[in-house]
């Protein structure tokens, strides 16, 4: 049990939930990404877990108690039921078309945003998803709860708690980049002042990195507010986790299936969510490049993507999505031989097969345009067989941490891009060692529980 009580508010909860023949709710899997790292983290805990209903499964599982149980895993699962309409307002417009894209420096400022009668309606949807969840922790905590916000969602969240319960110790966490003063300020000025007033309500503001809480600080000023309080912590990997995994019967067998897609070449491996920030496309450009420059390599080499849908209803994406499989289609037709195929494209959103990639690379791309962390970077290095290399982006949160051992590249310049690629297949064996061994070290500093037990000695200070 933890010391304190601990109240977890992100969008997503630990678990999902289906209905099975009989139309009960049961529970259908654990979350990935963030809500996978906490569940883990908090299993059996004690801990409350505030997060929206994702359908009539998650209402079902409310009302029958199922999710109340935290699906039998000691967590105290409490549901935020909200009307589509504004659940689509909120998550939609607000939080992942514009929050989403001012941070990571993305908006085609000539077109978007366009703030106007239905965005500032769709505000006021995010301002009422904000409230719901602040309604329901003021409900089930108890005086003086630690309460651990999660990410850009929920930005209001420290704002309203403090006004219905000044008793809680509040602290929001961005899992984003966050937006420079000269992006944020692109925001209507009443809405960037809510905004950033109300996270700075918080006890305390956490980022990944200094880069991303400086930003905070410097765009917290340029609205007026002058002492915004920030900490630093980078999530770490469960790294023994992580290498049992690689050696499950799962993974072994998708090994096979990624041996037989590079059928003894060397292998370049990238796996991603399909988004525009993740750059898939310059990854692919790069690709190009590097065998017009470099033909040595035709025949020699395969670039495996493993890129899985996400956020299918912003036409955003689907324009990404449909933009990088043309282009794979393209650079297929460009260079396939009879023999190879150089560029493989998995859409497929499948754990094992990107772990068992992740055991074979040469070469690992990570080349976003700019992101809050990017743990793939550390998983990488902690499973990899092969002493593979890390390309990696300065933009990338993770950079600071593995910059002693991994090939930086500037995200936006295909043609370095392609280069580095090159000199990385051009390692020799020791230097491609030396900076493996390097790698997963730096990977290895950091665990998940330094993470959270950051954020609860901040809001227990």
């Amino acid at each position: 049990m933890l010391d304190v009580e601990v109240i977890v508010a992100s969008n997503r909860g630990p678990v999902s939930f289906a209905l099975d023949t009989k139309n009960n709710p049961v529970v259908a899997s654990s979350g990935g990404g963030l809500a996978g790292t906490l569940r883990r983290l908090l299993i059996g805990k004690g801990a409350t877990w505030v997060a929206c209903s994702m359908g009539e499964a998650d209402t079902k599982a409310a009302s029958s108690g199922l999710a109340g149980a935290g699906a039998g895993e000691g967590i105290n699962l409490v549901m935020v039921n909200l009307d589509p309409g504004i659940y689509h307002m909120a998550y939609d417009t607000v939080a992942n078309s514009t929050l989403w894209f001012l941070h990571h420096h993305m908006m085609d400022l000539s077109r978007a945003p366009r703030f106007g009668k239905r965005w500032m309606e769709a505000w006021k949807g995010y301002r009422d998803y904000n409230q719901a969840f602040a309604g329901e922790i003021a409900q089930v905590a108890d005086n003086d709860a630690c309460v651990l916000v999660q990410d850009y969602h929920l930005a209001l969240l420290p704002g309203i708690l403090a006004g219905i319960r000044p008793d809680l110790r509040c602290i929001h966490f961005s899992h984003t980049p966050f937006a420079a003063p000269d992006f944020f300020g692109v925001l209507p000025t009443a809405v960037g002042r809510e905004l950033i007033t109300a996270m700075s309500t918080a006890k305390n503001c956490g980022f990944h990195t200094e880069k991303w809480a400086d930003s905070y600080r410097r765009s917290c000023i340029s609205t007026g507010i002058d002492s915004p309080t920030t900490f630093v912590s980078s999530l770490g990997v469960d790294a023994g986790l992580l290498r049992e995994e690689a050696r499950s019967a799962k993974c072994s067998e998708a090994k096979s299936w990624v041996e037989n897609v590079a059928d003894g070449r060397r292998l370049i491996v990238r796996t991603d969510r399909m988004e525009p920030s993740k750059n898939v496309l310059r990854g692919l450009w790069a690709f190009d490049e590097l065998l017009a420059e470099h033909p040595q390599w035709i025949e020699q080499v395969v670039f495996l993507v493993l890129t899985y849908p996400s956020r299918q209803n912003l036409p955003e994406y689907l324009a990404y999505a449909s933009e990088v499989e043309t282009t794979v289609d393209y650079l297929n037709d460009k260079w396939s031989t009879k023999s190879w195929t150089p560029v493989v494209l998995d859409l497929s959103d499948d754990y094992y097969k990107s772990l068992a990639a992740l055991s074979l690379y040469d070469l690992l791309m990570v080349n976003p345009v700019r992101d809050g962390l990017n743990l793939v970077a550390k998983e990488g290095p902690l499973v990899n067989e092969r002493n593979g290399s890390l390309l990696l982006s300065r933009e990338a949160g993770t950079f600071g941490e593995l910059s002693q051992a991994a090939i930086a590249v500037n995200p936006y310049d295909v043609g370095e891009t392609a280069t580095a690629v090159h000199k990385a297949l051009l390692l020799d064996d020791s230097e491609r060692a030396s900076r493996s061994t390097k790698l997963e070290e730096l990977a290895s500093t950091r665990t998940p529980e330094d993470w959270l037990d950051d954020q609860l000695s901040q809001a227990l200070a």
